[in-house]
């Protein structure tokens, strides 16, 4: 019995031991579990901005088609057989310089027939011309009536006009003959000549024999929209149209394989009225080209630059868009941000320039903007607005 006992109180002791185990490790879970619940998370730390003034230049561009400065058609003036050809295409010709001969026998003809007939009816004036010296003493002393003279003096007449209409003929013969040999009107180069030695040409072909370009100088042709034509009226100073032409700084050309071509050029003249189909308005810029680099139907864009002297400038990252809006977050009192339309006035391809919107000295979130809502706190970090221009240049 006593052995019995001893068993029944080592059990109890045992089994209040191991509850008691229990409760406290309980315990200290419910404990470490209140602790967790009431700590705060750590503020978000984010890269901040502070807004400055810099003097910058951005770059609007339009889609551009470059034209020589005299692209001349070269068409026969007369009728025949192409019989010589003394250029090749794309060679550069001097105004005057022989380009094509026409067979010019049939022509030679016309012009030795017209040259005969001319030495006729010199020869029937100076007949007229005796007979009216003939007459006009005889008709003064009555020998003669003066009828045969006023008949000798209209004779007389005839035969000037004669000598004129075959003067008039011989000159076109002469003409036509001329136009066989087909010469530059212009100095430039030749562009494709579509015919052949042997070939039949006309005034009535559609086909040009070539087409010259004069490329010392090129126009870049470009296209304004509405909006782009009112915003430049606005943005370029002066009082006239001519005037805000004139204050324009030189343009650039950029070429279709995205490199610049080496001279600037200058804005000269811009289109009367806007085109109805297109609702676009074109202007025209010249640019140098002594080297020939620059050819008749070369495309590409202008550039029109736009000087900054103190403009808002932040980068394209610390913004989002949102309905059509730009906007930023703002850091304001006990770093909470808000977000903040702004007014853009110009970009390049990494930053945005401000024309309303923002301030001098106001600091904005550079990064991780998808995170923010309004009144989120942070943790900001203090950026470079100048490290930033280093990685990524204006």
């Amino acid at each position: 019995m006593k052995r019995s006992s001893h068993n029944y109180v080592t059990k109890t002791v045992t089994v209040l031991g191991s509850i008691g185990l229990l409760i406290i490790l309980n315990s200290c879970t419910t404990s470490s579990g209140n602790a967790g619940g009431g700590m705060q998370p750590p503020l978000p730390s984010l890269p901040v901005i502070s807004v400055s003034n810099l003097a910058a230049t951005t770059y609007r561009e339009f889609p551009a088609t470059v034209e020589g400065k005299v692209n001349v058609e070269i068409r026969p003036q007369v009728d025949g057989y192409l019989e010589h050809i003394y250029v090749d295409e794309g060679a550069y010709v001097r105004v005057g310089q022989p380009l094509f001969r026409i067979n010019d026998q049939p022509y030679r003809e016309q012009n030795s027939n017209a040259s005969a007939a001319l030495l006729a009816s010199q020869a029937n004036l100076e007949k007229a011309q005796l007979e009216v010296d003939r007459l006009t003493p005889l008709v003064k002393n009555n020998v003669v009536s003066d009828i045969q003279l006023k008949s000798a003096e209209a004779s007389l007449q005839s035969a000037k006009a004669n000598v004129a209409q075959a003067k008039a003929q011989a000159g076109n013969a002469q003409i036509s003959l001329g136009y066989t040999l087909v010469k530059a009107p212009v100095s430039g180069y030749i562009g494709r000549i579509p015919h052949k030695i042997g070939s039949l040409v006309g005034r009535g072909e559609a086909q040009p024999l070539t087409v010259l370009s004069d490329v010392n100088e090129v126009y870049a042709y470009f296209s304004m929209s509405e909006i782009d034509f009112l915003q430049f009226k606005e943005r370029i100073p002066g009082n006239t149209l001519e005037e805000k032409i004139k204050n324009l700084p030189p343009v650039e050309l950029t070429l279709a394989d995205d490199s610049f071509y080496s001279e600037k050029g200058k804005v000269e003249t811009v289109e009367g009225q806007f085109d109805k189909t297109t609702g676009a308005i074109s202007f025209r810029a010249v640019f140098p080209n002594n080297k020939g680099l620059l050819r008749s139907g070369n495309t590409g864009r202008v550039r029109i630059p736009t000087v900054h002297n103190e403009a808002v400038v932040i980068p394209q990252d610390a913004t989002f868009e949102l309905q059509d809006k730009v906007l930023v977050f703002v850091v304001g009192d006990s770093n909470k941000v808000v977000s903040r339309p702004i007014v853009v006035e110009g970009q390049t391809s990494n930053y945005y320039f401000v024309k309303n919107g923002l301030k001098t000295g106001e600091k904005i979130v550079y990064t991780g903007l998808s995170r923010l809502r309004d009144g989120a706190v942070i943790d900001p970090q203090p950026l470079s607005l100048d490290s930033l221009l280093k990685a990524k240049p204006l």
